[in-house]
């Protein structure tokens, strides 16, 4: 069994917005003390869908990293790198790609959700077809047993775990596995070796769960093991060969879905959000024109709380004295929305400043981002070595 590892990303389209550190980087503040954790800028996931823009894509790139740090994500506790900087991304995405179905890429949800949403582009290429893929890829080549993703995105997720069962199945079968196992055990000593083996024939002939966690737990506590020795343990133990790539599972997020200031769903398509790095005046001017109860035309109209975008950063923002202030104002007309935005504004612009200031560090001296991200790239690149070279050898690519 491999560490808890952490693998997330995110696409560099353009500047990040209020919905996307409520949304994603308040979580990456939060997992990055609880886990190994690598987050990765997606730039080859952005051309699946905007391959023909890409004048602006290393601005994005580097003013996205900036706003990561901003947030408080720490390079001391994360690695931070790009997709592309790390090639082994496109090898291991290549050769899964040997042994996965068309039929299984075909169905994917969001496959047929995104080509009858986005008409404004051509997306009939490989690349939008194979992202999953690619996301797949990313997960599995740093054995990431953790990916934390919303409900909508678990299908991707069940998805790589189909590919790593596929690819373990195909090629986790080394000549005289067993051999090597049981080799393996003795390496554990006595007692351990012992114990190991009880477990392990509970499980296999009787299915019992509790030997088969007893076993894991063991084996991720044996210190004289190596790497490929432990991977041959946890494959005979299951009945399986050697396990490969590890199986990742969805780390559903708590997250806050923040509203554009339209109503909708903040995004930069729809042009109504509200960018981290702003200044405080725009910030105020956008949020003062924020859409608010549509039934209430005059000032003197009594609302509905539940019905205005507006409330919804309440519920985010405010304590319970203030929302019921809110609900009362609105409901009896006491308060017009400008009043009611008030208290938004001032929350928004106080979370924000500290965030402004410390990407102004990394503003100035640019030099600081592009070292973080070198180091990540170094880092990263370790890591995928090690899985690529058991990849190529299950598939018999190790010959000199």
């Amino acid at each position: 069994m491999y560490p808890d590892r952490v693998l997330s990303g995110m696409r560099p389209t353009g500047a990040l917005h209020l919905g996307h550190y409520h949304g994603v980087l308040k979580n990456w503040t939060k997992i990055q003390h609880e886990y190994e954790c690598l987050f990765m800028v997606a730039d080859w996931h952005a051309l699946t869908t905007h391959y023909e823009s890409v004048g602006n894509l290393e601005s994005y790139v580097w003013e996205m990293v900036i706003d990561w740090l901003a947030a408080g994500v720490d390079p001391n506790q994360a690695t931070l790198f790009i997709q592309s900087r790390v090639p082994e991304h496109a090898e291991l995405h290549l050769l899964l790609s040997m042994v996965t179905p068309v039929g299984w890429l075909e169905r994917v949800p969001t496959y047929k959700e995104q080509q009858q949403k986005i008409t404004d582009r051509d997306l009939s290429s490989y690349g939008f077809l194979g992202y999953p893929l690619l996301q797949a890829a990313d997960i599995l080549l740093y054995r990431a047993n953790r990916v934390p993703v919303g409900e909508d995105q678990v299908p991707h997720i069940e998805f790589a775990r189909e590919i790593a069962r596929r690819f373990n199945h195909i090629y986790g079968r080394e000549p005289d596995f067993e051999q090597h196992a049981l080799q393996a055990v003795h390496k554990m000593g006595n007692k351990k070796s012992r114990l190991y083996l009880e477990l392990r024939t509970r499980y296999t002939e009787r299915g019992d769960g509790e030997a088969l966690m007893a076993a894991r737990d063991l084996l991720a506590e044996a210190q004289n093991l190596s790497l490929g020795d432990r991977e041959r343990l946890f494959g005979y133990l299951e009945g399986n060969g050697k396990q490969v790539l590890a199986e990742p599972q969805a780390l559903l997020t708590e997250s806050a879905r923040l509203v554009g200031l339209d109503g909708q769903k903040m995004s930069k398509s729809y042009h109504n959000t509200l960018p981290l790095r702003s200044s405080e005046e725009d910030i105020t001017k956008k949020i003062r024109t924020m859409t608010t109860d549509q039934a209430r035309k005059l000032r003197t109209d009594p609302g509905e709380p539940t019905r205005c975008p507006v409330y919804a950063y309440h519920k985010l923002y405010s304590n319970d004295h203030t929302q019921a202030w809110v609900e009362h104002g609105c409901r009896s007309a006491e308060i017009g929305c400008v009043d009611c935005k008030q208290p938004i504004i001032d929350s928004v612009l106080a979370e924000l400043r500290p965030l402004r200031e410390r990407a102004r560090m990394y503003q100035e001296d640019p030099t600081l981002v592009r070292n973080i991200i070198a180091d990540g790239c170094e880092r990263a690149r370790r890591l995928a070595a090690e899985t690529l070279r058991d990849v190529r050898e299950g598939m018999g690519l190790s010959y000199p």
